[in-house]
């Protein structure tokens, strides 16, 4: 060997002992540090969110403070063009998740990523782009899925479909077991009161293998109601007493661990509350308004010191007080700023619970359920007001809660049976938890004449296909929950017409 040779020889060797001990530094794990899977979000017409969360053995937290993560955005399922990649830092402080914010992307159009760590790769994830002009969106609207009631096999009818995104309204974990009934499975583990507790039911929730494939197959679209935190909270307030001063610690637990196991985006996290209520575009077809109904709201009406929470209300002016509001002052002025100034063919408002009026009684004395939009009628009503001077074309509403499918015309004025119809509002029932008895909801069709549709007998989700003359919504429910290889069925469809308000049979 010649001189040159005797140097390149010995730069080889150092070049190759130094990148072993970079590898033998880098952690390795026993087990799947990637087990809660991979998900995505948000999308965007050049980009969207990744997420991931590193676990150690059996949901544990890993010891590490600080673990590096890679990750990789490929224009095709093999990872043959890598479009982007890149770096984070996975800390303690935030249980080690993972919250990638893409732009500059090509819309319209899927893409696939994947993380890496030490000597783990994790699984494959598809998102996609939201396209610049569009003449088609299909999604799916799921909530309320419990884990003990009921497995979560309507995601596999979902992508069986041609959901092109999932969007969660809400209870996406349950913090309690409630109700009397078969159980599929156990929570194992007492009802969540700290960021230890929430973290620990948020990742058992992403060990079920319906929730992980959904979640890797498309992007998700997600807003929360009470059970993240606690049945029937209100803003500050608990839903079972007034101590205010030690549920907020709770609340602000349950918030950053939602926020741990969500493809959101990383800035909306601060100082121990998340901004949920958000803008999306799907190209120049339709506008998402996503509301937060939970964390601004005051408390229920007409409450007593031994009453909290939801409950039946007559004679109550306080649900008209015109103070009072379920989306919080600042909120209400974004939503009503954007509904002023959007202008595309369908307005879409995906929030929490039943909008339109539903009075409980056929007697001569109306009565509402307090926890819903009728226990906030004011608010209720300035938003009737803001839907009748905005610009869209058509303004359809979508919401779950309350365990029931339905479907009801939005009226300016719920007293008058000539008032003029604003849009269209469709209630998905839950994905998997048990429905609520039929006597909660009184004469619906007798005494409330703008609700075409309930059902309250099923489990499932809506399926939502808008083209540019019609939105087609199909009411899927899960034949069997205690079997996990359940298949679903449509229950019933309806429709609504470009430039024609109203929920009309398909």
């Amino acid at each position: 060997m010649n001189r040159r040779d005797l140097i390149t020889a010995a730069l080889a060797t150092f070049v190759s002992a130094q990148t072993s001990a970079r590898v033998q530094a880098r952690p390795r794990f026993a087990t799947d540090p990637f087990a809660l899977g991979v998900a995505s979000g948000d999308p965007s017409s050049d980009g969207f969110v990744l997420w991931t969360r590193l676990v150690g053995p059996a949901l544990s937290l890993l010891d590490e403070k600080a673990v590096a993560v890679n990750w990789e955005v490929a224009a095709d399922d093999a990872f043959k063009s890598i479009v982007r990649r890149g770096a984070s830092t996975a800390i303690a402080e935030r249980a080690h998740a993972v919250h990638i914010e893409l732009h500059g992307l090509e819309p319209g159009r899927p893409y696939w990523y994947r993380f890496h760590t030490g000597n783990a790769v994790s699984r494959i994830g598809r998102t996609m782009t939201a396209p610049i002009a569009a003449d088609r969106f299909t999604f799916a609207v799921v909530s309320c899925q419990h884990w003990e009631q009921g497995w979560f096999s309507g995601y596999r009818d979902i992508l069986s479909s041609s959901a092109q995104a999932i969007v969660h309204v809400g209870d996406y974990i349950y913090e309690e077991s409630f109700g009397h009934g078969p159980l599929v499975r156990s929570f194992g583990a007492p009802m969540p009161t700290d960021l230890a507790g929430y973290r620990l039911r948020h990742a058992l929730y992403k060990t079920d293998a319906h929730l992980q494939e959904a979640h890797a197959a498309t992007p998700w679209i997600v807003t929360w109601d009470d059970h993240e935190v606690q049945n029937d909270y209100a803003g500050v307030h608990p839903g079972d007493s007034d101590d205010v001063e030690h549920f907020i610690p709770r609340r602000r637990a349950a918030y950053q661990a939602y926020f741990e196991h969500m493809p959101l985006r990383p800035s909306t996290f601060r100082n121990g509350a998340v901004q949920m209520h958000r803008r999306l575009r799907w190209g120049d077809l339709a506008m998402l308004h996503v509301l937060d109904a939970r964390q601004y709201r005051d408390d229920q009406p007409c409450g007593t010191d031994k009453e909290f929470g939801g409950r039946r209300i007559e004679l109550c002016d306080e649900a008209r007080d015109p103070r009072r509001s379920m989306l919080g002052a600042e909120q209400e002025a974004w939503l009503y700023a954007g509904l002023r100034d959007d202008v595309a063919p369908w307005s879409l408002i995906l929030q929490q619970t039943l909008f339109s009026e539903l009075n409980l009684s056929d007697t001569a004395t109306p009565a509402y359920w307090s926890d819903i939009w009728d226990g906030y009628a004011a608010n209720r009503q300035r938003l009737l007001d803001a839907l009748a001077v905005s610009r869209a074309a058509n303004k359809v509403m979508f919401g779950g809660d309350v365990h029931s499918f339905w479907a009801a015309d939005i009226k300016a004025d719920y007293a008058k049976a000539e008032s003029k119809i604003l849009g269209s509002e469709f209630i998905g029932t839950c994905i998997a938890s048990r429905n609520p008895p039929r006597s909660m909801f009184g004469p619906v069709y007798s005494s409330n004449p703008h609700i075409h549709f309930m059902d309250d007998d099923r489990s499932g989700y809506l399926f939502v296909q808008i083209e540019r003359q019609r939105l087609n919504v199909d009411m899927r429910m899960v034949v069997d929950l205690t079997n996990p290889s359940s298949v679903c069925t449509s229950l019933r469809r309806f429709g609504v017409e470009n430039g024609r308000a109203g929920v009309q049979s398909a």
